[in-house]
């Protein structure tokens, strides 16, 4: 590891082993959307409601959050940039073959800059993972309204959903907020929990909850096999789970969540969800098999996004949307580098742990295996927005503190990014 990365994480002091990543809509979203959590999100930065407040870059109105490659749909991911590579790669020091990373640096988008690390690196991305579940999504909304995107934000403000099996069990709180008496509560997903299903992919994204999203993975695979005739009373739901074979199950899942992703251009051989979130969700329906991502597919994912091509330009604007960071900021987004910055955010971890004499393994450093995963786009400064970059990473650095890792290289990717572009010091 390099000695200014050292000592930054050293400097940082980071133990952070928060449960749940904090992300969601635009702050001014809930007459739009009718996420709750949005709006107890908004009344706490107003010092109405006691909760996080957010920092500069978390407070553009749902009007500035939006695509930004629109006129620029035909780029693909350029050749990997030598000089912009090996600057990213001596960033990681002794320990680079534990990454997969790639930066894309769009602030001139007439001539990006590419730079790429083990990019076709795989592991499983933990819940990374959700992008593939709210790509299906859109993608069911889209099939089943093609032309009626009113219709489809129907769907997801109207339907309601309620929790049952398939969200057994999670240890993630979501924020249960009453806008009439401005009461929040944080609290694990329990049966009989009901929300709209926007809300469901709110907390799907906003704390990465595995329990709301193999609600909306349910939801999901029921609008794919149902259609125009979504939504489905809770009694005939629960009967199509306890009837149909598994193989239909599976096969149904296929159709929901892999199928979508080569419609959009995306390599599944490098990005796959291939099962629920939850033990439940698993027994009840069988997947496909393992779940992984690398980096370069994740870029292409962020990139299909911001050009609107991921589903369609109605449905990438509302994913981007929905990744943008308005709660507590952790992992790789919580860099201070980034405070003024707009930040579109999705993590993932997985760790696992034996003894160790003289180790102390937990959540973030695991001795066996220990993932971390990071996509970020982000906009800097958030009014301004000079800069427009994305970076995928994934790493697997044994007996470190992941968190604090990707923290400490959001950092440095920053000043990198802001040094390619800053004005030459004038001539004396």
């Amino acid at each position: 590891m390099s000695v200014a990365f050292s000592w930054r994480l050293l400097l940082l002091g980071l133990a952070l082993a928060a449960p749940a990543t904090g992300f969601g809509w635009p702050l001014d979203g809930y007459p739009e959307t009718g996420i709750r959590r949005v709006e107890g999100s908004r009344l706490a930065d107003a010092g109405e409601v006691r909760d996080v407040k957010q920092p500069p870059g978390a407070r553009l109105p749902t009007s500035a959050v939006d695509l930004r490659l629109l006129g620029h749909r035909d780029l693909d991911l350029p050749k990997p940039d030598p000089q912009f590579t090996a600057r990213i790669v001596a960033m990681l020091g002794a320990e680079a073959d534990r990454y997969g990373m790639a930066v894309l640096d769009l602030s001139d988008p007439q001539q990006p800059r590419y730079a790429e690390h083990r990019g076709d690196y795989q592991q499983n991305v933990g819940s990374v993972g959700k992008l593939v579940v709210a790509t299906a999504m859109f993608q069911a909304l889209a099939d089943s309204y093609p032309n009626d995107p009113a219709r489809r934000l129907a769907v997801l403000k109207s339907t309601m959903v309620t929790a049952d099996a398939f969200a057994h069990w999670d240890h993630h709180t979501i924020r249960l907020f009453d806008p009439s008496t401005k009461v929040l509560v944080r609290r694990p997903v329990q049966d009989g929990d009901r929300g709209s299903l926007y809300e469901w992919l709110d907390w799907m994204l906003s704390v990465s909850s595995n329990s709301a999203a193999s609600m909306v993975m349910r939801e999901a695979m029921l609008l794919r096999h149902f259609g125009t005739r979504y939504p489905r009373p809770d009694a005939e739901i629960e009967q199509f789970f306890r009837d149909t074979p598994q193989r239909d199950l599976t096969a149904l899942f296929d159709r929901t969540f892999v199928e979508p992703l080569t419609r959009n251009g995306l390599d599944v051989a490098m990005l796959r969800q291939g099962s629920f979130f939850t033990a439940e969700g698993k027994r009840l329906v069988s997947g496909v098999g393992n779940s992984y991502g690398t980096a370069r597919e994740l870029m292409l994912l962020a990139l299909r996004m911001e050009q609107g091509r991921l589903v369609d330009e109605w449905s990438s604007r509302q994913i981007k949307r929905l990744l943008y960071m308005t709660e507590r900021r952790i992992r790789y987004a919580s860099a201070p580098a980034l405070a003024d910055a707009a930040v579109f955010f999705k993590s993932g971890s997985l760790y696992d742990c034996e003894p160790e004499a003289g180790f102390n393994c937990g959540p973030y450093r695991g001795n066996v295996r220990n993932y971390m995963n990071s996509v970020a786009i982000v906009e800097s400064p958030a009014q301004g927005r000079e800069l427009h970059y994305a970076v995928t990473l994934i790493s697997n650095v044994l007996r470190k503190n992941s968190a604090a890792t990707h923290q400490a290289l959001a950092t440095d990717i920053h000043r990198l990014v802001e040094g390619m572009h800053a004005s030459p010091a004038p001539a004396r």
